[in-house]
């Protein structure tokens, strides 16, 4: 039943959960250092060896098949071990794999380690959400999940910023190997700082009162709960867009506009500063206006999203304002939705003591969805053409919208 009050306004943070927010903010946002570099050496890696646009969507393919399955195994990890550790390995395993990525060579060995670096990059989110799922309750997730959403991308615009200048001034290796460095620094930050859960939680815990569940159970309990179904699939098509335009963003523009890889990827940028904005205004205005609904939020961007996405190949040639401007919407959009589906909602939705295996199943499906997308935008770029495949990702979007439409009036289960 909804609330009878559909405004709320809930109670500020703690000194310590503040400071929990920020330590995930950082240490989260980090992880897109050595993930979303990828996109900007690309041209650089097709000039050196010859590769095709598909043979390099199958590269970036890897990532998201590895990272999926790691989400699922990770998302049952995370409820028996140190959340903490599990992402303090993935963050530094991650940076070796992207120092390594420089100094291989061939298509195969590319592929290999990107998705190697997948299943690295997979001991982030979900020990991540677990945390977080420790520290907040359903009325406050909202607000702190969007805050922590910010970080990814903050530093998914820096990444494009610092990549992409590597890449103009030393080659595309450098735009691995300096994100790696940043990533590492950024490990050592979170051991020091970051807690995995509440001293009252981590006492219950260490009297037995807070068993985790079995294997079994938190399985069975997942894939039994529909409407974690409806946000899985809603956030496979939604990521399908998304690495679109953030794994070929760069080499479209680069392509359409004739423009250098460092000046394409310094307008990208933008597009994880819109993102900013629509994580926090959607995480915000779903716990004060929609008394924790998240659906219709996710809906209105979605649908805004595809509109915005049918007119990126006409507007990117009006200019560098209008397309920068665009770009900012887009990211917007993106954000704001996948913020509430990867992380909100199926934290919200979780029956006790699956959050992160919550968390863990739906970003599985969510990048099944991208490793399909970016395989499926290479292959039409490569043969129809930049407008076919972008008018793709503006289909996933419309798609998404209609999806998580069954959720409009569905609420927090937990608490």
């Amino acid at each position: 039943m909804q609330s009878q009050n559909p405004i709320t306004k809930p109670r500020e943070f703690t000194p310590d959960q503040k400071l929990v927010v920020w330590v995930l903010w950082l240490t989260y946002g980090s992880f897109y250092f050595c993930r979303n570099n990828l996109g900007v050496a690309v041209p650089g890696i097709m000039a050196e060896f010859g590769h095709s646009k598909m043979e390099m969507g199958a590269v970036l393919m890897g990532l998201k098949l590895a990272y999926g399955l790691g989400q699922v195994i990770n998302g049952q990890l995370a409820e028996r071990l140190s959340p903490t550790k599990l992402i303090a390995t993935g963050m530094m395993a991650s940076a070796l794999l992207n120092v390594l990525f420089g100094w291989v060579e061939g298509l195969w060995f590319f592929i290999f380690v990107w998705a190697v670096n997948g299943y690295a990059q997979a001991l982030g989110w979900t020990p991540c959400m677990k945390v977080a799922s420790s520290w907040f309750d359903a009325l406050h997730r909202g607000r702190a999940i969007g805050i922590i959403g910010t970080g990814y991308q903050l530093c998914g615009g820096l990444t494009y910023l610092v990549s992409g200048w590597a890449a103009e001034s030393y080659g595309w290796r450098a735009a691995l190997w300096i994100p790696a460095i940043i990533l590492t620094l950024s490990s050592v930050h979170m051991l020091l700082f970051l807690k995995d859960a509440p001293e009252s939680a981590r006492e219950a815990r260490a009297k037995g009162s807070a068993a985790a569940l079995s294997l079994g159970t938190t399985v069975r309990m997942t894939l039994t709960t529909p409407a974690l179904w409806v946000v899985a699939v809603t956030l496979c098509v939604l990521d399908a867009c998304r690495y679109g335009f953030s794994d070929w963003g760069v080499t479209h523009l680069k392509e359409i506009q004739k423009v250098s890889v460092g000046s394409a990827a310094l307008k990208y940028a933008v597009l994880p500063f819109g993102g900013i904005a629509g994580a926090l205004v959607s995480g915000w205005m779903t716990d004060r206006f929609f008394a924790g609904r998240r659906a219709p939020m996710v809906v209105i961007l979605m649908a805004l999203l595809g509109c915005l996405t049918l007119a990126y190949d006409t507007v990117i040639h009006w200019g560098p304002l209008v397309s920068v401007s665009l770009l900012f919407a887009v990211g917007f959009c993106i954000f704001g939705s996948q913020v509430l589906l990867v992380g909100t909602l199926p934290v919200d939705l979780a029956r006790q003591g699956t959050a992160a295996a919550a968390a863990g199943f739906v970003n599985f499906m969510g990048y099944m969805g991208a490793a399909g997308g970016d395989w499926m935008t290479g292959t039409l770029a490569e043969r129809h053409g930049w407008p076919v495949a972008v008018r793709f990702w503006a289909c996933c979007a419309f798609a998404g919208a209609i999806f998580i439409s069954f959720l409009w009036n569905k609420s927090n289960s937990t608490s």
